[in-house]
């Protein structure tokens, strides 16, 4: 008897030595942090916070909207021997993406990350700065709950010069932000991190991509290189390309001479607007400067008040033009002739050009300041390469030109219609300004929209004329269609004030405000009774009943004992949905499948549904409290013994996860993940059933 309780001894070791790899495999931890500091001088350092996150992965910015996800902040432990010193940089570009979710644009950062944070000292001497930084990592599919890594940084400030540093006034006490509850879960798995100091400046930062999303690097290109096709269309353009185009033909012994100077032309357009490109990226230095200009109120407010000039110069009020001896001097150039007369005639072509251009080239470079190194570049080269093509083309095909229309009125219309998009596009600066949305809600920033557009399709039908618009005797068939389009944009864009998401534009507009009026709430009904639970009392929810609700109107439990009564008392299966407050991954769940009126109908009739929330940080009673066989840390919230139960019991701490079991609490199904296939989870459940 002995030797075959040793044997199954042995045996389970065995087991457990060569499953347990595969068991904690599933125990994702997908990011892993490194803390150091930098001196900058005086009693003055900078805190800084990198990350590697394995891919699929993505962290969240540390910059979001309210009712959003959680964002990647560090908290601090009070003291009185340092301040922060302004608000936390993102060095690394945040990726804009609407999240399905949480039905807003979030940022959310891949592969690495980088945080940045100033702190001043009252005095020289060593400090230590401890707190924890916290975050919430998600892919496609699943999300985990909210962890939170502890740092500590020893920094020595000031020793140099100690003794002119003694009579320095002593900073105010430090004001810090602390973790949104005191019950936060501590990191799964403590490490301590070796602080290492970097001799980088703090301007020039190792290792961080300075580049941008390649779709939104793009996707600017072809907006600037559409808006430089527009500009050949002004009153200030279109005129210059038959007189450009005779330029070089005479005086030319071959055609070909012509073409090459057709040629030269355009490049150097190209490269004009280029170099404009090239300072714009040049003096956006250092990583935090990006960050400013498109977070900071006061460069905002200066792009708002631009953008509002370019669109009263477009109207008409007034013309923005250069020097004039700043044409006149390259325009003396051109006579010179040869291939040097060529590059100033380009030269007189923008400087001429640009009451026209100007206000579209600023739009252009203030949109691109706020991103990092090539997108100006990029901008200002494909806007180039669009206004460059046409006269490089007639230089080829110079008969061509008795195609062109004539000009016209028409011309300054395009202008017009350049204002109401440039004054409508303004609005963007004004988030900043505002960034809770308490006065620029979404209500009254859809509301302008409404009102510029409108005008637009007036404008259109000859309604509304400005000073330099010759007179309209007929509405002819293009602004007629024109005007269709801005009316129709007008009714998609009344939508929005009725909860439609509008996901075209969402990354221009405010979210949606939570006392706004929406219309896309799904109201279920049923033919059945709303609660079809048993009424017995194991089946009325007790546990957590006032703080959670279930959505759809659904009847459910919040704590598993409780749940696991009432499938007894009522016959039916338990069905466990380990979900989250922050997780996207569950909210989509929610909205595409449980919605479904034969997803509802089977879970409000067939099941007894238990919620468990992983990332809850409400505080139980000490007498709740018990010490995990897992980690051997003590589990003091809600959500710290639901996830520790999810993984002690089904080896994965990811969300949304579902679990059916019977009245006994053995499970009668595998569990199921993220399944958007509404007929797939349909299926699932009635095998569980």
């Amino acid at each position: 008897m002995k030797l075959n309780t040793m044997k199954r001894f042995l045996l389970q070791a065995i087991l457990a030595f060569f499953l347990m790899p595969l068991v904690q495999a599933q125990i994702e931890d997908p990011v892993s942090w490194s803390f150091s500091h930098e001196n900058k001088g005086g009693l003055e350092a900078e805190l800084v916070f990198k990350a590697s996150i394995d891919m699929p992965w993505h962290l969240y910015s540390a910059l979001l909207p309210e009712g959003g996800p959680i964002a990647t902040k560090p908290y601090y432990e009070e003291s009185e021997d340092y301040s922060l010193s302004g608000e936390i940089v993102e060095v690394t570009k945040a990726k804009q993406k609407y999240d399905e979710g949480f039905k807003m644009e979030l940022g959310t950062i891949s592969g690495r990350a980088e945080l940045r944070q100033k702190v001043s000292f009252a005095k020289a001497g060593t400090y230590t700065i401890k707190g924890e930084i916290e975050y919430q990592v998600c892919d496609d599919a699943t999300c985990l709950p909210p962890k939170n890594e502890p740092f500590s940084f020893t920094i020595n400030v000031g020793q140099s010069d100690a003794a002119g540093e003694a009579s320095t006034e002593a900073a105010a006490p430090v004001t810090v932000a602390t973790p949104p509850t005191e019950t936060a879960a501590p990191a799964e798995t403590v490490f301590t991190v070796s602080e290492a100091e970097s001799t980088a400046p703090a301007d020039k930062v190792a290792g961080v991509p300075a580049l941008e999303d390649e779709k939104s690097l793009w996707g600017f290109f072809w907006l600037a290189f559409g808006l430089g096709l527009l500009a050949l269309l002004t009153p200030c353009v279109f005129p210059m390309i038959p007189m450009t185009v005779s330029f070089f033909m005479q005086g030319s012994s071959s055609k070909a001479r012509g073409i090459f100077r057709g040629l030269v032309f355009g490049i150097s357009i190209m490269g004009i607007y280029t170099l404009l490109g090239v300072i714009v990226s040049v003096s956006n230095v250092g990583p935090n400067a990006a960050n400013a200009l498109s977070t900071h109120w006061i460069p905002n407010l200066i792009f708002f008040a631009l953008f509002i000039v370019f669109a009263f110069s477009f109207f008409g009020m007034f013309e923005l033009v250069l020097p004039s001896s700043w044409s006149n001097k390259a325009d003396s150039q051109v006579d010179k002739g040869g291939l040097g007369g060529v590059f100033f005639l380009a030269l007189t072509t923008v400087l001429v050009s640009f009451s026209c251009t100007g206000p579209i080239v600023g739009a252009l470079l203030v949109e691109a300041a706020g991103g990092l190194a090539l997108k100006p570049i990029l901008g200002m080269f494909g806007f180039g390469l669009a206004f460059a093509i046409p006269f490089t083309l007639f230089a080829i095909f110079p008969s061509w030109l008795k195609g062109l229309p004539k000009s016209g009125g028409w011309l300054n219309s395009v202008k017009v219609v350049l204002g109401f998009i440039v004054l409508a596009f303004s609005m963007k600066f004004l988030l900043a300004l505002d960034p809770t949305n308490k006065i620029l809600t979404r209500e009254l920033y859809l509301g302008v929209w409404i009102v510029l557009f409108s005008m637009m399709g007036a404008y259109f039908l000859g309604k509304i004329r400005f000073s330099h618009d010759s007179e309209l005797p007929h509405v002819s068939v293009p602004r007629l269609l024109l005007s269709v389009a801005s009316f129709t944009f007008v009714v998609f864009l009344f939508l929005g004030l009725f909860g439609y998401e509008l996901k075209r534009i969402s990354p221009l507009l405010p979210p949606k405000s939570p006392n706004g009026l929406d219309l896309t709430q799904k109201t279920v009904y049923s033919a059945g009774p709303a609660i079809s639970l048993s009424q017995d009392e194991e089946c009325n929810p007790v546990k957590y009943a006032d703080m959670f609700h279930m959505p759809f109107g659904l009847k459910g439990f919040y704590d598993l004992e409780e749940g696991l009564a009432c499938a007894k008392a009522s016959g039916k299966p338990v069905l466990i949905d380990f979900k989250g407050h922050f997780c996207s991954n569950c909210k989509k769940m929610e909205a595409a499948v449980w919605s479904d009126p034969a997803v509802l109908s089977t879970l409000r009739d067939d099941f007894v549904v238990v919620a468990l929330y992983t990332d809850d940080r409400t505080k139980l009673p000490e007498d709740e409290w018990y010490t995990s066989a897992l980690d051997g840390k003590v589990k003091k919230t809600i959500g710290q013994q639901n996830i520790d139960f999810e993984i002690e019991n089904f080896q994965t701490n990811t969300i949304p996860l579902y679990v059916i079991m019977d009245a006994d609490g053995k499970v009668i199904a595998q569990p199921k993940g993220t399944d958007l296939d509404v007929q797939s989870y349909l299926a699932w459940l009635k095998a569980g059933l």
